[in-house]
């Protein structure tokens, strides 16, 4: 059995978003952040560093969301959102993933942290013109490799996909505009897929 803890609107929705196009049997617990439920045993005892998401399955622990999202496409080989091992696809499918945690994502989760996610005196407002700068090269990087394909590794949808389309989305709620129609169609065409939408209903409000 797979189970998933994770928080809404965060990574994890990455994670889930995963097991419902892989119409996997699985568990969602939800941690309570608010009530302080990620910093305290059990949830501790599961993850010590006290963040979602987190997949369990058997004795597997599994933390980082690209790592789950690939692990949870590659027990579902005939779906195909994960490159075989070993073949290009897989190492284009790779670079994108890191691409995603390295470059496009971190700008975004700067500006969070120092808007709202850590202690007041530790915020530095003008480090948030500084991250919206390299957002917009990580964009530039982006809109240049996918140029007009359909998806990342041209006419199918992968996990990679996923992982960029969740980030974009964290640019839509920072009110921060994509570059182009061409990438808000992708965006779009992405976010809109119908295991998206059963993963944000599942979240809990």
């Amino acid at each position: 059995m797979l189970k998933l803890y994770g928080y809404n609107r965060s990574r994890s929705t990455r994670a889930l978003w995963a097991l419902e196009e892989c119409e996997a049997d699985y568990e969602y617990a939800h941690v309570d952040f608010g009530s302080g439920e990620a910093r305290q045993p059990p949830f501790l005892e599961i993850n010590p560093a006290g963040k979602v998401p987190v997949l369990v399955h058997d004795d597997l622990v599994l933390t980082e969301s690209a790592a789950i999202c690939t692990y949870i496409g590659s027990l579902f080989p005939e779906r195909h959102f994960v490159p075989d091992p070993h073949s290009p696809a897989r190492a284009i499918y790779d670079q994108w993933c890191f691409f995603v945690i390295g470059e496009l994502e971190q700008p975004l989760w700067t500006m969070g942290k120092h808007r709202f996610a850590i202690p007041r005196k530790w915020r530095g407002p003008g480090i948030l013109e500084t991250a919206a700068w390299e957002f917009k090269v990580a964009l530039k990087t982006l809109t240049t490799k996918l140029g007009d394909r359909q998806y990342l590794l041209g006419d199918r949808f992968s996990f990679a996909d996923l992982l960029v389309a969740h980030t974009l989305s964290w640019a839509r709620n920072f009110d921060i505009p994509l570059p182009d129609s061409d990438l808000e169609d992708y965006a779009d065409r992405i976010l809109d897929r119908p295991a998206a939408q059963r993963a944000l209903a599942k979240e809990k409000p």
